[in-house]
């Protein structure tokens, strides 16, 4: 994703002011209420929206509050969470985020504490699903690291639009070490590992399911192919060989 120089020069010139307050607010154990104060300067001198229009606290929904929303317009772009600066963030605080949001049809969602920054993806299904898009810690960041600089900025005021945050989410999932552990054990790779083997000795021979056993067991974590995550990226993969396989027969048809 292109980004503005005035974006990374924004992001850039307050990231050790920030990296000071928070260290500052982490030593005084300041509560949440006191995390969303900083918040709001965050959003404002980092991410470019207006702090006194754009940025709202204690937003209701549907009798409930979620501490900070981020509209510009008539366009909520996305809902905040927040925790006070030392609550380490947990799935029951991810939980709460996204009952929100999917209470208001929000796609996106921030659960932060200021320092630790997740970005979620809601995927409105029944049940509601989430993925988790991108996580930073600002404490640990610095302005020369691109990979940082394009997850912040994507949620500035200047790059937030729905097409590139699903571009950048598509992005992140067809490269994430689910996606690249799922690959590893697809038709195509086992020919080409097979192919590879043959150089290497005339006489090898090894099927699929052997070569396959021995990536998921030897060679991946196993976090790569068992749970969810895993499962959600191999059924992302089978459906992108079966498109291109469609993509080619049609061609096919038409030559």
């Amino acid at each position: 994703m292109a980004i503005s120089k005035k974006v990374i020069d924004r992001i850039s010139s307050n990231l050790k002011k920030y990296q000071v307050i928070l260290t500052d607010a982490k030593n005084r154990d300041i509560s949440e209420s006191d995390t969303v104060v900083i918040l709001g300067d965050m959003l404002s001198d980092m991410l470019g929206y207006k702090k006194y229009t754009e940025i709202t606290t204690e937003f209701a929904i549907r009798g409930t509050y979620v501490d900070l929303a981020v509209k510009v317009g008539e366009d909520i772009r996305f809902l905040i969470e927040a925790k006070a600066i030392n609550i380490d963030l947990k799935d029951n605080h991810v939980k709460q985020a996204i009952d929100y949001g999917a209470n208001h049809g929000i796609e996106w969602i921030v659960l932060t504490n200021g320092a630790v920054w997740q970005v979620y993806k809601i995927h409105f299904k029944k049940p509601i699903e989430k993925s988790l898009i991108f996580e930073i810690n600002l404490l640990q960041e610095n302005a020369k690291n691109k990979t940082f600089l394009e997850c912040f900025s994507i949620l500035s005021r200047e790059g937030f639009t729905q097409s590139s945050m699903t571009a950048f989410f598509q992005t992140q999932q067809a490269t994430s070490k689910y996606s690249i552990g799922a690959l590893l054990t697809s038709d195509a790779v086992l020919t080409a590992l097979k192919r590879e083997l043959k150089k290497i000795s005339n006489t090898i021979k090894v099927d699929d399911g052997y070569l396959k056993n021995l990536i998921t067991t030897e060679v991946l974590k196993r976090e790569l192919t068992e749970g969810d995550e895993a499962l959600a990226a191999a059924e992302l993969i089978k459906k992108a060989i079966k498109a291109q396989a469609r993509r080619k027969a049609k061609a096919t048809i038409i030559t």
